[in-house]
């Protein structure tokens, strides 16, 4: 997924592949997507559903609120198109899934992924890591004198998170090809 747009068109198809969900229901479930840290506002949201009506991807009903409110809800759901874009989307897997927003997104959707994608993804994200962990070890390894010691400090958390991260998917990998 080249781009943030990208992320979130197949976060959206994600989404909405399990059923209708309105505009503040949709933006809930991205926050759990892609955690609470990275906020996700309304004016990122709707255009990119624009975007996405254009594409006839998805498609807007308008239902009754009930409760308290009288104004009635806008429902977002998939078209034919949009079903389509989804069940293509998820047979592929390029660079962009290895990495780290990438991965988290296409992650968060592998029950519905192939199995045969999903190990692809994770040899893929593990490929990248490993390359990543060894970059940082090299770093390490040659820190020059006068360096402020809390960025050594950061190189080395994150060697440890990429160390953590390669042995889980190690472990992913393992099981995904047990299970044929």
């Amino acid at each position: 997924m080249r781009s943030r747009a990208e992320s979130l068109e197949f976060a959206l198809l994600g989404l909405l592949s399990q059923g209708p969900l309105h505009g503040y229901e949709l933006r809930k479930r991205l926050t759990t997507i892609y955690g609470p840290f990275r906020a996700l506002s309304f004016s990122v949201l709707y255009p990119q559903l624009r975007k996405m009506m254009e594409a006839d991807l998805i498609e807007k009903s308008f239902t009754d609120a009930g409760g308290l409110s009288r104004r009635s809800r806008i429902v977002y759901d998939l078209t034919k198109k949009g079903k389509e874009k989804f069940s293509q989307l998820m047979q592929s897997a390029s660079p962009d899934t290895f990495e780290d927003e990438g991965f988290e997104v296409r992650f968060a959707f592998f029950g519905p992924t192939p199995r045969n994608n999903r190990v692809r993804i994770l040899e893929g994200r593990h490929r990248r890591l490993v390359g990543r962990a060894e970059v940082i070890r090299r770093d390490l390894a040659k820190i020059p004198e006068g360096i402020d010691t809390y960025l050594i400090e950061w190189r080395r958390h994150s060697l440890d998170s990429a160390e953590r991260e390669i042995n889980w998917l190690e472990k992913m990998i393992k099981t995904e090809r047990k299970s044929k």
